[in-house]
């Protein structure tokens, strides 16, 4: 993981220092309510339905096993025990006392950590896979690329006020794990056989009310002009983009009423006075982000499936599946990357306790290098486990229940906090992912049925990105009631927006509608290897909206 030098140290520090003196004087009535917000919420804080709400930053997705240990302690001292990790690659801390923050903030600093642009309408937290650095299919280390952006846009004068919010995802894989889609930049790495390396760049895609898939807008980028470049596409925004009205403040809905061709040229006529500008990169300066990157001391492992693994998979039905389900192909031959479900039936998705954090962290250094991965689907990764420890680390892991083998599949929920935290929401999510859980007990069932991404949001701020979702989940309002709206075929990657199905439902009704559309899709899939959104492109939703609706009737399928 990249580690600070002085420069950043000092800047963090300073950062908490202004943040503690700006408290002060909020609390001292010396601060309006009004003058006082932007400030927290460059700082991470909300003011939630019940308590004040800390967003703090993980770049990236990347902690230290120390990080790990200090958000826990934080959990703690701070809060009530928990902290939940979002679909931004954050911690979130429910349940913090105002008058508490700075000295949070300054226990972050002390192993490298801060909650800076975690809210406000400022460029955020980079996003980019979980695997980086390690997945077998990666053409290049993103986090090379996202800790460059985030040097460049952390404290940037002119975009700390932009017209709206501001994310960033990277994905240097074959595969897009990174959800670049649907976020206002999403760059993808590329390889051109004179250029060398550079990136895809889409703008203009999102979530949330309006939910869009970006577009193209440059087919190659050389590594080199990434910054100049990105600064072209804010400065455009922030002379176009909207500021009368929040809901229509997105770069989306720049693009989409500028048309992406004439974005297009407003960005590269910006570029032209830019391009060669201070903020072209120099190999000199990849280098030395790259080099403050620590990466592990790799040892030779034996060839092959090593005879103690091979017999545990052949006597233990329990860890078998979880070998399927959640471990992911390593680039250094013996190694492989395990994914610990922060899913269980009796877990809220995302949360995790503090002696939870603990126990990674310490299991994060007797079987691995100390780093823990934070992914946008909201469970913890090791990235980095010798397959002859897997045995091992499973029976350590299963004291602490987190061996739910459900990786990639329907009862792996990603879901917001709900309207039982946030101030926002319409309807709670927590309780409807539960009664799922409660509906899909048979794991065996839930291996049948195959790959489902299904995923809850509380409001139309989409922060569980049911949009996206294979099946997604919206609480809607009506007269003071909450029901939830059904969305089917939605993608990750390829980016792609999952479609109503029809009227909203009751909350108990949510469950067998899900049973209901499930079976849909094991009885017309042409075969397991057929995937649930394959299903819904072939047939249409048609089908599907029968079996919740009127499932009584026979259904003829297309």
């Amino acid at each position: 993981m990249y580690q600070y030098d002085e420069i950043d140290q000092q800047l963090v520090e300073e950062r908490v220092a202004r943040f503690r003196d700006q408290t002060q004087r909020y609390l001292a009535g010396q601060l309006s309510e009004d003058d006082f917000r932007p400030f927290r919420l460059q700082n991470g804080l909300y003011i939630q339905r019940h308590s004040p709400m800390l967003r703090v930053a993980i770049p990236y997705g990347v902690l230290s096993a120390p990080q790990l240990r200090r958000l826990a302690w934080i959990a703690r001292t701070y809060d009530r025990g928990v902290g939940h990790f979002s679909t931004r690659q954050n911690i979130q801390f429910n349940w913090v006392k105002l008058p508490q923050v700075p000295d949070i903030l300054a226990a972050l600093a002390e192993v490298q950590m801060h909650a800076t642009q975690t809210s406000g309408n400022c460029v955020r937290n980079t996003t980019t896979d979980h695997f980086a650095g390690v997945a077998a299919d990666e053409l290049i280390d993103p986090r090379v690329t996202c800790e460059l952006i985030r040097q460049w846009s952390t404290g940037h004068p002119e975009f700390a006020f932009l017209p709206r919010k501001f994310k960033i995802a990277v994905n240097g894989a074959l595969h897009d794990r990174a959800a670049t889609g649907v976020h206002d930049i999403g760059l993808l790495a590329v390889t051109d056989a004179v250029q060398g390396l550079g990136y895809q760049v889409w703008v203009g895609g999102g979530l949330g009310r309006t939910p869009i898939v970006g577009e193209l807008v440059r087919e190659f980028l050389p590594e080199i002009h990434l910054l100049t470049y990105l600064e072209a596409i804010l400065r455009v925004y922030n002379r176009y983009g909207r500021r009368d009205n929040k809901y229509k403040a997105r770069i989306k809905i720049l693009v989409k009423a500028m048309t992406v061709e004439r974005f297009r040229r407003e960005v590269e006529e910006e570029w032209d006075h830019w391009k060669d500008g201070p903020a072209t990169l120099v190999k000199e300066e990849v280098a030395r982000i790259s080099d403050r990157i620590q990466r592990p001391a790799y040892t030779a492992q034996p060839a092959g499936i090593p005879a103690q693994l091979a017999s545990r998979l052949q006597q233990d039905r329990a860890f078998a599946a979880w070998y399927q389900q959640n471990l992911h192909p390593h680039k250094v031959p013996g190694y492989t990357s395990v994914v610990l479900s922060l899913k269980a039936p009796d877990q809220a998705p995302g949360d995790v306790s503090a002696d939870q954090m603990d126990a990674v962290a310490e299991l994060s250094e007797s079987f691995g290098f100390g780093e823990i991965r934070v992914s946008h689907e909201q469970n913890l990764i090791l990235p980095d486990i010798p397959q002859n420890r897997l045995p091992e680390l499973y029976d350590a892991l299963a004291g602490w229940g987190l061996v739910t083998a459900n990786i990639g599949l329907l009862t792996n929920i990603i879901s917001c906090p709900g309207g039982d935290y946030c101030a926002l929401a319409n309807a709670r999510s927590l309780p409807v992912a539960r009664a799922i859980q409660d509906k899909f007990q048979d794991a065996a069932r839930v291996r049948h049925i195959g790959p489902l991404d299904l995923n809850i949001s509380g409001c139309m701020n989409a922060c569980g990105h049911h949009h996206v979702g294979h099946i997604g989940i919206l609480g809607v309002d009506k007269h003071g009631r909450e029901f939830y709206q059904l969305t089917i075929g939605g993608s990750q990657s390829p980016a792609r927006l999952g479609k109503v199905i029809g009227p909203s439902l009751r909350p108990e009704e949510v469950p067998e509608a899900i049973d209901a559309m499930v079976e849909v899709y094991l009885a017309q899939r042409l075969g397991t290897e057929e995937s649930f959104t394959a299903t819904v492109q072939r047939l249409g939703i048609q089908p599907f909206r029968d079996a919740v609706y009127a499932p009584n009737q026979e259904v003829v399928y297309a």
